[in-house]
C-alpha cells in the first residue's frame, strides 16, 4: 500500500532567533516526496529547532517554509499536515494501545467507530495486531515506539517527523527498530524528516543527510558521499572516525593533487584546492600496516592494540602524529613498541581545506 499524500518540504533561507541567540542561521534544503532525510549533528547545532519549524511548533524568524509547494511559514502546527514522533513517545499511560492510536482522529472530531478503524489499520501496519487492548506499561520499548509511529500515521500526514526516536532503546533493539522505521517509510512512500546525533543511525536509514554545525548546514548529500567526500574536518570527524593530518599539496594537474605524508607520496582528487597547506581526512580502515622498512611507506611504531572481536583497534605513532587504524578479520595482536610501515588504501583518503 502506498500513500498518495506524501509531500516535499522546502526551506528557503530560514533563520530562527531567540533574542540575541541564533538557533538556525540561513538554512536552505529540500526533502523530496517519499524520501527520508536526516538532520544530523551534535547537541545545540540547530537540528531539533529545524524539525520543530517543519512541525509549526516554532515559527521561523526569517525565510520561507513550503510543504507540498504550499507556503506554511506562518501556519500553526494544527494547520499543517504533519505528525511528529517524540523522543519520549508521549503515550498516554491510562489509555490502551488502540485508544492511544485513535487519539488524533477522536480529537479532530472523527466518529468513534471510524477513528477505531483508522487506528486498527495503522496498528496492523506497524505489526501490532493483537496488542490493541494492552497498556503502554505492558509493552517493550520497541513496541511503545511502534504505537507512537502508528498514532502519528493515523491521520495520514503529508510529512512524518522523528525526533531522536531511538535514544531510549538499547543498542540491539535500536538496530532493529531503525530497520523497521526505514521499511515502513519506504513501504508507505512517506516523506520523513528524522533527527539524530547518532551517525551510524543516520547512515543506516537515510536517503540524504543534512549535517548541521553551529546553526548552519555543514554539508548535505547521500550517506556515501558524506562519508567518502567530506567537505571539511567537522564533517569528516563527525561522520565516522577520521585521522586529520596537516599536509602540503606539492602540485595540482588535471584535477589531481600530489600530496606528501612523510616519505609517502599520494595522488588524490584535488577537490578545488591548489598547491599549499591542506589537510587529509584518513579513515581508520584506509590505513594499511606492513613490515617495517617498506619503500615509500610512512614508518611507525605500535603504541596500543585492542581486540574487539571482529576487528583490532590500533594506535600507531608516526612523524605526522598518532594514527588510529582499524584492521578487520581475525588478526594476531600487535606488540606495543614494534615497528611497522603505514601505507594508504586507494579510497578513504580525502583532501579537505586547511584548518
Amino acid at each position: 500500500m502506498t500513500k498518495a499524500g506524501s509531500a516535499s518540504v522546502e526551506f528557503r533561507n530560514v533563520s530562527m532567533r531567540y533574542g540575541t541567540v541564533t538557533a538556525v542561521d540561513n538554512v536552505s534544503f529540500t526533502i523530496e516526496p517519499g524520501q527520508l532525510v536526516t538532520l544530523l549533528g551534535p547537541s545545540g547545532c540547530g537540528k531539533t529547532t529545524t524539525l520543530r519549524m517543519i512541525a509549526g511548533l516554532e515559527i521561523a524568524s526569517e525565510g520561507q517554509i513550503l510543504i507540498g509547494g504550499k507556503d506554511v511559514t506562518k501556519l500553526s502546527a494544527a494547520d499543517r499536515d504533519v505528525s511528529m514522533v517524540f523522543q519520549s513517545y508521549a503515550l498516554f499511560p491510562h489509555m490502551s494501545v488502540l485508544e492511544n492510536a485513535a487519539y488524533g482522529p477522536t480529537v479532530k472530531g472523527v466518529g468513534k467507530e471510524q477513528a477505531r478503524q483508522m487506528a486498527l489499520e495503522k496498528l496492523a501496519l506497524v505489526g501490532l495486531k493483537g496488542f490493541e487492548s494492552r497498556y503502554p506499561s505492558e509493552l517493550s520499548g520497541g513496541q511503545q515506539q511502534r504505537v507512537a509511529v502508528a498514532r502519528a500515521l493515523v491521520l495520514e500526514p503529508q510529512v512524518l517527523l522523528f525526533d531522536e526516536p531511538l535514544s531510549n532503546l538499547d543498542a540491539k533493539l535500536r538496530r532493529r527498530v531503525r530497520e523497521e522505521i526505514r521499511e515502513l517509510q519506504q513501504g508507505l512512500d512517506l516523506t520523513v524528516a528524522y533527527v539524530t546525533h547518532d551517525q551510524e543511525e543516520a547512515l543506516a536509514v537515510s536517503d540524504r543527510i543534512i549535517v548541521m554545525s553551529n546553526a548552519r548546514i555543514a554539508q548535505q548529500g547521500a550517506p556515501r558521499e558524506l562519508y567518502e567526500q567530506p567537505a571539511n574536518a567537522f564533517v569528516a570527524d563527525f561522520i565516522g572516525d577520521a585521522n586529520l593530518v596537516d599536509v602540503t599539496v606539492r602540485s595540482v594537474a588535471d584535477g589531481r593533487a600530489e600530496v606528501g605524508i612523510g616519505p609517502a607520496v599520494l595522488s588524490l582528487p584535488a577537490r578545488g584546492l591548489g598547491p599549499g597547506p591542506a589537510r587529509v581526512a584518513i579513515r581508520p580502515e584506509a590505513l594499511l600496516l606492513g613490515p617495517a622498512g617498506e619503500a615509500g611507506a610512512l614508518p611507525g611504531t605500535i603504541r596500543k592494540c585492542a581486540y574487539l572481536g571482529n576487528h583490532l583497534d590500533i594506535l600507531v605513532e608516526t612523524e605526522v602524529g598518532e594514527l588510529f587504524v582499524v584492521q578487520y578479520g581475525a588478526r594476531d595482536l600487535l606488540e606495543p613498541g614494534s615497528p611497522v610501515a603505514v601505507s594508504f588504501a586507494t579510497s578513504g583518503v580525502t583532501l579537505i581545506p586547511p584548518a
